[in-house]
C-alpha cells in the first residue's frame, strides 16, 4: 500500500518541492487510487514526476515503458541523484551487458528498484515477460504513448502490442502519458491500451515562455551559425531532414569556433551516446540531429531549437521544439521554411500504402499552413491540438510581434463559405478554392463545379490568398477540417450563422516565402529570459556546478537545477539546513551535493559583505572601489556587461562608465568576449582601424566619420575600451 503521509510531504521528501504544478496532485492520487489514467501534457509541464512519486511511494516496482534509450539514462541519473540508493531506478534495454542486467534483476528482486525503465522492444522478450509476471508490479506507465497511434507524429507498430503483453504480465493499473495528442490521437491511444474508461488529464499545450519564429529558407547555414555565435555558450538543437545536411551544418558550426557535434542513426550507438552525455555535460553548446531519429534528451535548460528543415507534421514540430525552456526560462524556436522541403517530403511518402499516404500528407497540409500562415503561431498550434486560445496578441511570436497589414475581408468570407456549403461540405481547401478561382481541373469539371454560378467568384485573389483565408476562418471557428476524412471542410454553427448574417472579419496579408530576402535585424528578444539576482554567484555556482558533475560524470542539472541556483543568489544560503528550504533541493541532494555549494557561498558572502535576507545584519555601504573590483571580477568570469548592470543594480552604461574609468587609469580588460556576441569582425576591424588613425578618442567624431546608421555609441565606446586596453595599458 502506498505511504498514508501527505503527497506534498513525499513530493517534498524526495524532490525537494513544496507544490505541485498543474494537475500533478490529481495524477498522482488516481494512480494510487488505482485507475487507469490517460495524461495529455506538454513537453516541461513535469509528466515524469506523475509517475516517479506514485511509485516511489507504492509497494512493488513501477514499470515505464518507453521508447527514448537515451531519455532513460537521464532520468534513471536523476531519480539517483535524488536519493542515496542507485538501485532505486534502473533501466533494461539493448545497450546493458548481461551481467548489468543480472544486476538490475537481483535489486529488483530485492525490493529496493522502485522504477524500472523498459524499452517496448525490450518488453516483447519472453525472459523479460516471465521475469516481470513473477514481481510485484505497481503500475505500468507508457510514456510517448501518441507512438500507438498511426496519426501521431512517431507511429511506433511495437506499441500496439503493449496491451496483450501487459495483460500477460498481470492486470495493474495503467498510465498513458504524451506531449501531443490530437482529438483523433487520443482517442486512438485509448481505444488502443483498453482504457476507454481511463480518468483523462488534459494540460494547456501552451507553452508562454516560447518564442515561435518561421523564416525564409535564405541563407539559412549562414543564419544559422550568426544566431548561434550571437547566443554564444547557451545550449541548442538544430534539425536537419537529412543525415548528410547534419554532418555539414556541424562541420559548418565546428569551423566557426562552436561546440557542436552531429547526432543521427548512421552514427555507432556508442558516438550517439557519447554525444549525448557531452551535450548534457555542457562539454557542447550545440547537437545537430535528424527529424527522424529525434532526440530523447531531457535537459531542462536548452535555450534554442532550430528546424533547418519543416518538420512533417505539426505533432512533430510541438514535441521538437518542446524540448526548449522545459525548466520555464528563455526558450527560442525557429523554423526555415520553403515549400521545396514540402515537396521532397511528399516524395519520401511516394512507396507508402495509399491510406499511409493520404495521412500524411493531410498532416503535411497542416505544416504548410503553420508555416505560411500571418496569424499568432501560438493561436495555430493550440488550435491544432483542439486548444481555443482567445488572446488577440500572444506577444512572443513573430507574427505578433510584427503584426501583418490587416483589410476587410467579410466578402471574401463569405464567398468562402458559400462555397463550402453549395458543395455540401464534401470536398478539400484545393477543391473550394479551384471554384473560387475560376480553374476548371478535371475534378471540378467531373462535379460539374464549373457551371456553378460562384464559380470564378474569386479570381481576383492568388491561390495563396484563398488558402491564408481558410487556415484563418479554420482558426476562427467559422469552417472546420474533418481529419477523419482526410481534410475536407466543414460549415461550423458560427460558420452558417456568419453565411446568414455576415460581419466584419479582419484578413491578414500572408507571407511571401519564395525569395525574401533576410531581415538581418529580425531578432527579437524573447520572453522568459534567464536572469539572477547576484549574476556574479550565479557564474560561480555554475562553474562549481560544472565541476561537480564532471567529477561525478553526470549532468549539471542532475546535481541542482538553474532555478535552485537562481534561488541561492536571492536567499545565500550557508547551511545545509538553509540549502534544504531551496526550491528543488531536498534532503537527499542538500547532503549529498550541499557541501561545496554553501561553503563556496559563504565565502562570496563574507568577501562581498553581503546582506543576507536570513540574518538582516546591517553592513556598510560598498565604496567605489569595492564596486570597480567586483565589476573587474565579473569580467575576468565574462558575464555579459547588461549582466554585471543588474547584479549591481544599475544601468549599463554606468557599467560602461566604470569600465572607461578602470581602463583610463591604466588597467588592461579584455571584454572581447562580449564585443564578438554584438559586432561582427569587420565592423571591430573598422573602428578599431578609425581609432588608430583618429585624432582624439571622441565617440561623436567617430560616429560622423564611421556613419551613425551603421554603428550605435555604445558599439563605439566599446571598441575604444579594447582599443585603449590593448595598446594604451
Amino acid at each position: 500500500m502506498p505511504t498514508a503521509e501527505p503527497l506534498s510531504a513525499s513530493l517534498l521528501r524526495f524532490f525537494g518541492f513544496d507544490t505541485f504544478k498543474g494537475e500533478q496532485e490529481a495524477i498522482i492520487q488516481s494512480i494510487l487510487d488505482r485507475k487507469d489514467t490517460f495524461v495529455i501534457m506538454p513537453t516541461g509541464g513535469g509528466k515524469s514526476l506523475c509517475y516517479q512519486l506514485p511509485a516511489l511511494i507504492s509497494e512493488g516496482t513501477a514499470v515505464v515503458i518507453s521508447p527514448l534509450i537515451a531519455l532513460m539514462k537521464n532520468q534513471v541519473d536523476a531519480l539517483r541523484g535524488f536519493g542515496t540508493d542507485d538501485a532505486v531506478a534502473h533501466f533494461m534495454n539493448s545497450s546493458l551487458t548481461k551481467t548489468e542486467i543480472t544486476q538490475v534483476r537481483k535489486d529488483i528482486k530485492s525490493g529496493r528498484t522502485k522504477v524500472l525503465y523498459v524499452a517496448p522492444e525490450s518488453l516483447t522478450k519472453e525472459e523479460n515477460v516471465d521475469f516481470l509476471h513473477d514481481i510485484p508490479i505497481s503500475f505500468f506507465a507508457i510514456d510517448e504513448a501518441h507512438c500507438i497511434s498511426e496519426w501521431g507524429h512517431d507511429f511506433r507498430p511495437e506499441y500496439r502490442r503493449l496491451r496483450p503483453l501487459i495483460e500477460r504480465i498481470g492486470m495493474v493499473p495503467i498510465l498513458a502519458l504524451t506531449a501531443t495528442a490530437t482529438p483523433k490521437v487520443q482517442q486512438d491511444i485509448q481505444k488502443n491500451l483498453g482504457m476507454m474508461d481511463a480518468n483523462v488529464f488534459k494540460a494547456s499545450f501552451n507553452r508562454a515562455n516560447l518564442y515561435y519564429e518561421v523564416r525564409p529558407k535564405v541563407g539559412v547555414i549562414k543564419e544559422i551559425v550568426r544566431y548561434v555565435k550571437n547566443n554564444a555558450g547557451k545550449s541548442g538543437i538544430i534539425y536537419c531532414l537529412s543525415r548528410k545536411k547534419v554532418e555539414e551544418v556541424a562541420q559548418m558550426l565546428i569551423a566557426n569556433g562552436i561546440k557542436a557535434l552531429p547526432y543521427h542513426a548512421g552514427l555507432d550507438a556508442s558516438v550517439r551516446s557519447a554525444t549525448q552525455d557531452q551535450f548534457l555535460k555542457e562539454d557542447i553548446d550545440v547537437i545537430v540531429a535528424t527529424i527522424a531519429f529525434g532526440m530523447g534528451i531531457d535537459k531542462p535548460d536548452v535555450r534554442f531549437v532550430i528546424h533547418h528543415d519543416i518538420p512533417k507534421s505539426l505533432e512533430g514540430y510541438y514535441q521538437e521544439t518542446g524540448r526548449a525552456g522545459r525548466d520555464g526560462r528563455e526558450g527560442r524556436c525557429i523554423c526555415f521554411y520553403s515549400y521545396k522541403d514540402i515537396e521532397k517530403l511528399e516524395k519520401f511518402m511516394n512507396n507508402k500504402p495509399v491510406a499511409e499516404q493520404n495521412i500524411g500528407r493531410q498532416l503535411l497540409l497542416e505544416t504548410v499552413a503553420f508555416a505560411e500562415a500571418s496569424s499568432c503561431r501560438r493561436k495555430q498550434l493550440l488550435h491544432y491540438f483542439g486548444e481555443v486560445y482567445t488572446t488577440e496578441n500572444c506577444g512572443n511570436c513573430d507574427n505578433c510581434l510584427h503584426p501583418k497589414t490587416k483589410f476587410e475581408g467579410k466578402e471574401e468570407i463569405a464567398q468562402l463559405l458559400e462555397v463550402v456549403n453549395i458543395v455540401k461540405e464534401k470536398f478539400v481547401a484545393e477543391h473550394v478554392i479551384n471554384i473560387l478561382m475560376g480553374k476548371a481541373e478535371p475534378q471540378v469539371k467531373s462535379y460539374d463545379h464549373h457551371k456553378l454560378e460562384i464559380f470564378g467568384e474569386g479570381s481576383e485573389y492568388d491561390e495563396k490568398f484563398w488558402n491564408a483565408a481558410v487556415r484563418q476562418a479554420v482558426l476562427e471557428e467559422l469552417l472546420s477540417k474533418d481529419i477523419e476524412n482526410y481534410g475536407l471542410l466543414k460549415l461550423t454553427d458560427a460558420g452558417r450563422a456568419f453565411l446568414a448574417n455576415p460581419v466584419s472579419f479582419m484578413l491578414t496579408k500572408d507571407h511571401d516565402y519564395e525569395g525574401i530576402e533576410m531581415d538581418e535585424d529580425s531578432e527579437n528578444p524573447p520572453q522568459g529570459s534567464a536572469g539572477a539576482a547576484d549574476s556574479e554567484l550565479f557564474a560561480l555556482l555554475e562553474d562549481l556546478r560544472k565541476r561537480i558533475a564532471k567529477q561525478l560524470n553526470l549532468p549539471p542539472f542532475v546535481i541542482f537545477q538553474e532555478n535552485s541556483l537562481e534561488e541561492m543568489t536571492i536567499q545565500y544560503p550557508i547551511t545545509i539546513d538553509e540549502l534544504k528550504n531551496i526550491t528543488g533541493v531536498g534532503a537527499g541532494k542538500a547532503m549529498k551535493f550541499g557541501k561545496a555549494f554553501v561553503e563556496a557561498i559563504a565565502q562570496y558572502v563574507q568577501e562581498k559583505e553581503i546582506e543576507r535576507p536570513v540574518d538582516m545584519i546591517i553592513k556598510s555601504v560598498a565604496n567605489k572601489s569595492i564596486q570597480k573590483i567586483q565589476i573587474i571580477q565579473s569580467i575576468d568570469r565574462k558575464l555579459g556587461l547588461p549582466d554585471i548592470a543588474r547584479a549591481r543594480g544599475i544601468q549599463t552604461d554606468a557599467v560602461l562608465d566604470e569600465i572607461e574609468i578602470i581602463v583610463g587609469s591604466g588597467t588592461r580588460i579584455d571584454i572581447s568576449y562580449y564585443i564578438n556576441t554584438i559586432i561582427d569582425q569587420e565592423r571591430q576591424q573598422e573602428v578599431y582601424e578609425y581609432f588608430q588613425s583618429a585624432d582624439n578618442d571622441s565617440v561623436e567624431a567617430a560616429l560622423i566619420e564611421l556613419g551613425e546608421n551603421d554603428y550605435s555609441s555604445t558599439d563605439i565606446r566599446l571598441m575604444r575600451i579594447k582599443f585603449m586596453s590593448e595598446l594604451g595599458n
